[in-house]
């Protein structure tokens, strides 16, 4: 059986829209076929990982930035490095990614929200429908951490894609892949951010510049967007 499984992760909500506090709404979508394997990538990610100092750990990109949580006593090259294992695990597991970014000040209320997020995830897979179509099934798993981003992830998939199902019972321990998402978004506002010179003290103790930035992360992340 030809299966497909998507992993979703957002950052940003579906309040109103506030300037200072989360301007963008950015969500996720991580591509695994399942018939190419990711065991030995994952073996391969665990171990570095452990080398580190962690073991069995699920990395938050985001507090890991902001050296926050399980993070508040390391050092950025202890952040750093931590970083770099998840995004090359990324870069060289057979997968793809797409990610969707909307301006809350296009969009000031849920309702606006909804509505854009709707229309472009409508256009995405109404444009990939032979791609969808060629799996035996396609399997979402989303943590379910906003209920509308659920909500239409569920609707526009089950009524454009035939073998469509949702995996519940999804936390991000569980799968590697969910992380890498969270880790997506992340990277798509760095992109963002380098692009209006608004980077924050914290990200530039890791990255360092944005030159750095693009060079070590935003070029070579692009070989895994969806083609």
């Amino acid at each position: 059986m030809k299966e497909l499984s998507i992993f979703v992760d957002e950052s940003g909500d579906f309040g109103d829209y506030n300037s200072k506090y989360a301007p963008q709404y950015i969500f996720s979508m991580v591509f695994h076929e399942q018939g190419k394997s990711i065991e030995e990538d994952i073996k391969r990610f665990d171990r570095e990982m452990a080398n580190l100092g962690f073991f069995n750990h699920v990395v938050h990109t985001s507090p890991l930035i902001r050296k926050e949580d399980v993070y508040c006593n390391l050092s950025p090259n202890e952040r750093r490095a931590i970083f770099t294992k998840l995004f090359f695990f990324a870069k060289t597991a057979p997968i793809q990614y797409k990610s969707f970014l909307f301006e809350r000040k296009e969009c000031v209320n849920e309702g606006e929200l909804k509505k854009k997020i709707v229309t472009a995830l409508e256009r995405f897979v109404t444009d990939n429908y032979l791609y969808f179509s060629s799996f035996d099934k396609v399997i979402l798993y989303y943590d379910n951490g906003q209920k509308q981003l659920a909500s239409i992830l569920v609707n526009v998939f089950e009524e454009r894609v035939l073998n469509f199902v949702r995996k519940t019972d999804v936390k991000p321990y569980k799968y590697k892949l969910l992380q890498v998402a969270d880790m997506i978004c992340t990277i798509e506002l760095l992109k963002l951010k380098t692009e209006h010179n608004a980077l924050s003290t914290s990200e530039l103790s890791i990255f360092h510049s944005t030159r750095d930035i693009k060079k070590d992360f935003l070029k070579k992340i692009t070989i895994k967007e969806f083609q």
